[in-house]
């Protein structure tokens, strides 16, 4: 098979959640299936370690994708003549957009729809474009991959689906995630906490990760623990501001910039991670706590739960008194069972797996 990729979002320095997903994934089906040829489509110069075999063709063709009339520009006119110029046999795209000038079969990934569920978190012309095409994507393409069984129940009750036509596959944990020593924890305390205990949210700081209720449920449980800080690791979102406004009020509250700052460094000697957002179609975080050996507090709704097993603590999102107690429960009990659990937990998650079964949608394309 020629199978075409959207690799657009492979940019290095960015693996975080879509990107990630997309990496590991794609690498694996490149090196098991030698006999398939991979046409990686990018939008701008790519790093050469996103071309993970000799049976891989990358071809750049713009315009870089950085603004709905760019994306419009890219899937409806670009994508649709590379295809027909290097003749695939379906395209593949893993960021749950899609060309719809196009009769090459497609499989889409869908990561989530959080924008149906909170469309007051997206800037405007951002809500715009998801509104008026993802809902066509979903229907267009011949089999969807959802990243869980929540999203998968989401896309199908939203978009009116067969469910047939959708499967799940798994994120799972990055690697390079392991428990610290107690002497590499003091250190990172020291560098980022000032010696001083910390939980820590990893994660962009978008409104929808619902750090504003995170960090009053912090300052809740401050009243009461004056010993830990608040680590917020990740990048910055469009409405910044209104956080870095409570963070400077507060020197127990702690911005590291994810694009200075690896959450492989400094997650493991965290006495907690605080993932408590509002909406997941999965929720990595999640198992990047547990496999460093981190207590996780998370939220009990959309995939969360179904993320955590009975390996975390789960809070109403909306409920700051609820984040404060969890906070509490940890920072005064010993966490080594709920730990043995998280590692335990995160077995369930294999890039292997999800990769197999990416490539058994792209399959069942060609049947028809």
């Amino acid at each position: 098979m020629r199978i075409a990729v959207n690799t657009r979002v492979l940019l290095k320095g960015r693996m975080e959640g879509v990107c990630r997903y997309i990496h590991e994934t794609t690498k694996r089906m490149v090196r098991n299936h030698p006999e398939d040829e991979f046409i990686f489509l990018f939008d701008r110069t790519f790093h050469p370690s996103f071309i993970y075999g000799p049976n891989v063709t990358p071809v750049v063709i713009p315009p870089p994708t950085r603004d709905p009339i760019l994306w419009k520009i890219w899937f409806d006119f670009s994508v649709p003549r590379a295809l027909k110029k290097y003749n695939a046999d379906v395209f593949l795209s893993g960021d749950t957009y899609l060309s719809m000038k196009t009769e090459v079969p497609t499989v889409l990934i869908s990561h989530d729809i959080a924008y149906a569920h909170f469309p007051e978190h997206l800037p405007n012309r951002v809500l715009k474009y998801y509104q008026n095409n993802f809902p066509d994507f979903h229907q267009k393409a011949e089999q969807i991959v959802a990243v869980s069984s929540f999203t998968k129940d989401d896309i199908i009750s939203e978009y009116n689906l067969e469910s047939s036509k959708v499967s799940v596959a798994y994120n799972a944990t990055p690697d390079g995630f392991s428990p610290f020593t107690e002497d590499e924890k003091r250190l990172v305390r020291k560098k980022h906490a000032g010696g001083s205990p910390f939980f820590i949210y990893v994660g962009s700081l978008h409104p929808r990760k619902n750090i504003g209720n995170l960090i009053k449920g912090f300052l809740e449980f401050k009243q009461k623990n004056k010993t830990h800080k608040l680590i917020l690791l990740g990048r910055k979102a469009w409405n910044f501001e209104e956080y870095e406004k409570m963070i400077d009020a507060s020197p127990d509250i702690i911005f590291l910039d994810g694009n200075q700052f690896d959450p492989r460094e400094v997650l493991p000697a965290a006495s907690g991670l605080a993932y408590i957002s509002l909406h997941e179609g999965f929720g990595i975080p999640i198992l990047e706590g547990m496999s460093a050996g981190v207590p996780v507090i998370t939220s009990s709704v959309t995939s969360m739960p179904e993320v955590a097993g009975k390996a975390a603590i789960l809070v109403n999102p909306n409920s700051t008194s609820e984040i404060a107690f969890a906070l509490q429960e940890i920072a005064d009990n010993d966490q080594s069972e709920m730990i043995k659990k998280g590692f335990e937990n995160t077995k369930r998650f294999n890039w292997d797996k999800s990769a197999a079964t990416i490539y058994d949608a792209i399959k069942k394309t060609q049947k028809k």
